[in-house]
């Protein structure tokens, strides 16, 4: 089977879209769909690949087909994970947001972990595309996605931190050009395991979609002249034994794009099930109390902590700064208290 990606009705600039199209070759000629989908997408079981062709997350020749559908050699296999099937009703919900500022152009938000920024596969309802909806029902005119209203960047379901949404056609298309042209700063915090032997550094390597776990993505190795450019400026804010905590700085704005390049120069995130080590305690074998404190920890700590851009209309800067979240919060709580403890 060939494989590849497209980027379909992509309203977040310098982001890969999360549609992934596959076509079949002579091998797959008779296979099951909902088999297919289960042996090829990441961390998916025969259960959700059914699931999804349901939903509509999957298609075949842009057409809807039941999970038993038998494959013809050149089918166009599409999974969309930009959101619900069309025709599916984008509705808001009473969903709990933590606004920092808002103007009649602007609203500045700050994402809790855990959150997923809009309706993707599997997550058609409970985002924070939903809760803007309630909150600011204007928005349902704003970008050109219903189901993303005035969403122009977005934050993985597991990171936490600030997003500026725009609140009026003229400042989304205003704000899209200033993520194109890579001038809005966005700075984060990320827990790594490891020490980096220099107290800065910068990373530039292209990101592409692994070409096995079409949810994860990869850089480096025989495909990365089929990855887009991608930097990473990080600096030391703090030493601890085997970990450190960096201050991160992206000039560009790749899928998982932190997540993967602190994997590629082997630091990285604590917590990150995708890029991380299978099974971090190990590196701590000699520190129980340290192994235990870091096996625990449910999520890739990683926070988006700052950003700074241009306002859409007054052309004033702005910049904006969101403390760790509880979770990030009690980690380095845990982590000086151990220090402590050592000396």
């Amino acid at each position: 089977m060939e494989t590849g990606t497209k980027n379909l009705n992509n309203p977040c600039p310098g982001e890969p879209s999360e549609s992934i199209t596959w076509s079949a070759g002579p091998n797959q000629n008779g296979t099951r769909l909902d088999k297919l989908i289960a042996s090829i997408v990441s961390g998916c079981s025969r259960n959700t690949a059914v699931r999804l062709i349901r939903e509509g997350s999957v298609r075949v020749n842009n057409s809807v087909k039941k999970p038993g559908y038998r494959l013809l050699p050149g089918d166009t296999v599409t999974v969309t994970e930009s959101g619900p099937e069309q025709g599916t009703e984008f509705s808001p919900e009473p969903i709990d947001i933590d606004v920092v500022f808002k103007d009649a152009a602007v609203i500045m938000v700050n994402k809790p972990p855990g959150l997923v920024t809009h309706p993707a596969a599997g997550h058609f309802s409970g985002t924070l595309a939903h809760g803007l909806l309630y909150h600011f029902p204007e928005l349902g005119s704003v970008g050109p996605e219903p189901d993303r209203p005035g969403i122009i960047h977005r934050l993985d379901k597991d990171t936490s931190g600030l997003m500026v949404i725009a609140r009026t056609q003229a400042a989304f298309d205003n704000l899209s050009r200033q993520f194109k042209a890579r001038t809005v700063k966005k700075t984060y915090v990320a827990f790594v395991h490891g020490n980096p032997e220099q107290d800065k550094g910068r990373i530039v390597l292209p990101i592409y979609r692994h070409p096995v776990h079409r949810k994860k993505m990869a850089t480096g190795g025989r495909n990365q002249k089929e990855g887009r450019h991608a930097e990473t400026l990080w600096r030391v804010i703090k030493h601890y034994e085997n970990l450190a905590i960096l201050e991160c700085n992206i000039k560009t704005g790749r899928t998982h794009q932190i997540r993967v390049h602190l994997s590629a120069i082997g630091h990285p995130v604590i917590g990150d099930r995708v890029y991380g080590y299978r099974h971090p305690g190990r590196l701590h074998r000699s520190n129980p109390q340290l192994a235990k404190l870091i096996a625990r920890t449910p999520r890739q700590m990683l926070h988006a902590g700052k950003i700074a851009f241009t306002h859409p209309e007054t052309g004033k800067p702005l910049a904006f700064t969101a403390p760790l979240p509880r979770d990030m919060a009690e980690f380095l709580k845990s982590l000086r208290e151990y220090a402590e403890c050592k000396l």
